[in-house]
């Protein structure tokens, strides 16, 4: 079997079951596991699966572009939005994290309300562009193009010199012994940086997959 025939085999069999298991596979085939594992692993880099211990599942919308991500969950984001915009109060300081739940409370904010917003995310900048009365704070630092969000020592270090009085940390998932977790490392970083800063950290994420960076202390509550 051709290499290319051996990869679309893959990918059916992947559509069909929701998952590849390695060694399974490799014997089915007639294969070895190094052979299957790099079949796997080029899929992965064509974007094509998610490599995992032990095979590869299927890529997670959620892990997507950021233009498309805002498509995902969309009612449940706005709930989200509407309940983490009345956290809100006039005349607060507000860090808004990254990703398309930060982004929905953006656009749930009510447009008489006088506050200043602070964010890694030039997109959620950008929605707030036409707000009468926010003023808006961007950080800077390294652009994540998936994340559509600044990171890093920069970043990290504007923010440490904030004091604010709400924190709504976006994350990628929320795990009762990992904590918050999202998917970057440098991203992780920032985010832990920014905590002790404010008074209310609160989360604003709408369900997404879990991911193994931690995003913030872990927490058990």
């Amino acid at each position: 079997m051709l290499a290319a025939e051996r990869r679309g085999l893959l990918l059916a069999r992947l559509h069909q079951d929701g998952k590849l298991v390695a060694r399974d596979l490799a014997i089915e085939l007639g294969l070895s596991e190094d052979s299957l594992r790099r079949d796997l692993r080029e899929l992965a880099a064509a974007g094509l699966c998610r490599r995992v211990y032990g095979g590869a599942l299927p890529v997670s919308p959620a892990m997507g572009e950021f233009a498309k991500r805002l498509e995902i969950a969309t009612e449940s984001k706005r709930r989200v939005a509407a309940r983490a915009a009345q956290l809100i109060t006039p005349g607060s300081t507000v860090i808004l994290g990254s990703g398309t739940t930060a982004h929905a409370v953006a656009g749930a904010l009510p447009q008489n309300l006088s506050a200043m917003i602070v964010t890694p995310s030039p997109a959620t900048a950008a929605a707030l562009v036409k707000h009468p009365t926010i003023d808006v704070f961007v950080l800077g630092g390294r652009l994540l193009k998936q994340a559509a969000s600044v990171c890093g020592a920069a970043s990290a270090d504007a923010a440490s010199k904030i004091s604010a009085d709400v924190y709504l940390l976006g994350v990628a998932g929320v795990h009762i012994d990992e904590g918050f977790t999202t998917g970057d490392p440098s991203g992780s970083s920032s985010a832990g940086r920014r905590i002790p800063t404010c008074s209310r950290p609160a989360r604003s994420s709408a369900p997404s997959p879990p991911s193994r960076w931690s995003a913030s202390p872990r927490s058990r509550g």
